[in-house]
Order: C-alpha cells, then sequence, then structure tokens
C-alpha cells in the first residue's frame, strides 16, 4: 500500500466486519522518540486464541469473496520495514486492538497520505458507527469524536451531504492548526 491511510482504512474496515459499533482510532507521532504509532481498538466480536494464531497468515481470511487475507501482513510488513512491529490483542466478544510501531524517521516509511479523505469516507459509509479519531504530533492533538458530533445534530445523519461537508473543513482547519 503506497500510505498509512490505505492500511488504516483496511483495519477500519476489519472492525467494521467484525460488527463493531465503536471504534478508536489513535495515531501518535513522536519526534522526540522518533516514533510513529497507530493505534485501532473496537467492540467488535474480537478473535480466540485459534483465529489469532492465524491471521498473520496472508493465505487466510475470513472472508468469502476472496482466499486470502493481506491486510495485517501487508501492515506487519511495513511496520517491520521500519523497525517497528505490529501487536494485536483480542478477546472473543470483547472486541480487538492492532497496534502498529513505526520508526518515524525511517526512509521507508511510507507517507500518512489523506487520512482526512479516508475518515471522511469511512462516516459516510458508515453514519451510525461511533468513531474517536485523535492524531497527536508532538504536543499537539486533533480529536474528533462522531458521537459529540451526533448528539448536536440530533436527527440528523452523519453523511448528510452538508455535515459531510462540515466535517471535512473541521479536520482541514485543525490540521491547519496543528502542523
Amino acid at each position: 500500500m503506497k500510505d498509512l491511510a490505505m492500511h488504516i482504512i483496511d483495519m477500519l474496515q476489519n472492525s467494521i466486519e467484525a460488527e463493531a459499533t465503536k471504534v478508536n482510532l489513535v495515531i501518535n507521532e513522536d519526534a522526540v522518540k522518533d516514533t510513529f504509532d497507530i493505534e485501532i481498538s473496537d467492540n467488535g466480536r474480537g478473535m480466540d486464541e485459534n483465529l489469532k494464531a492465524k491471521i498473520m497468515d496472508p493465505f487466510f481470511t475470513t472472508r468469502t469473496t476472496r482466499r486470502v487475507g493481506l491486510g495485517l501482513p501487508l501492515l506487519k510488513s511495513a511496520a517491520e520495514r521500519c523497525d517497528g512491529k505490529i501487536n494485536i490483542e483480542s478477546a472473543l466478544g470483547k472486541g480487538t486492538t492492532v497496534k502498529a510501531s513505526f520508526r518515524n524517521s525511517h526512509i521507508d516509511r511510507a507517507p500518512l497520505g489523506n487520512i482526512i479523505d479516508s475518515i471522511i469516507n469511512l462516516i459516510a459509509s458508515n453514519p451510525e458507527l461511533d468513531l474517536i479519531f485523535i492524531h497527536k504530533m508532538n504536543d499537539r492533538e486533533i480529536i474528533f469524536d462522531t458521537r459529540k458530533l451526533r448528539e448536536q445534530l440530533e436527527d440528523v445523519p452523519l453523511n448528510n451531504p452538508a455535515v459531510v461537508n462540515w466535517i471535512k473543513q473541521y479536520l482541514i482547519e485543525n490540521y491547519k492548526k496543528s502542523l
């Protein structure tokens, strides 16, 4: 995958397919520690130890539409290429947490990519999903929580075009302030 946002979308899609209703996405860039971490946790159905042992095999998938599952193996490879690692914690009926760590300055670390459009597409496609998005960049951070927005909007769905446009502008403005 050409950027990390693509890996993030793949992991978020895994959460949705695992019937998660709440997903936390935390990106943490720390220049002092030279780390770039991505953590996605959900309240989906989780995995037992047997399934967890198989998920790094690119020829294993729970999907019925194809016979390979490359998402996690590709993320693991990307992290390891950059002196990082991937850690997966999961419990059946409790959800899953995937954390990928990269050396931030590594020449092979892919750029983050268009995280704003990735978040927008996720929300527009899954307006009922509770998404808590936090992007920490050294001493600055951006926080976006669909639950809080939903409270303010009452009966207006998050995939309403005006709402989607507002979310996009909100994220753009907050990234401009934080960079």
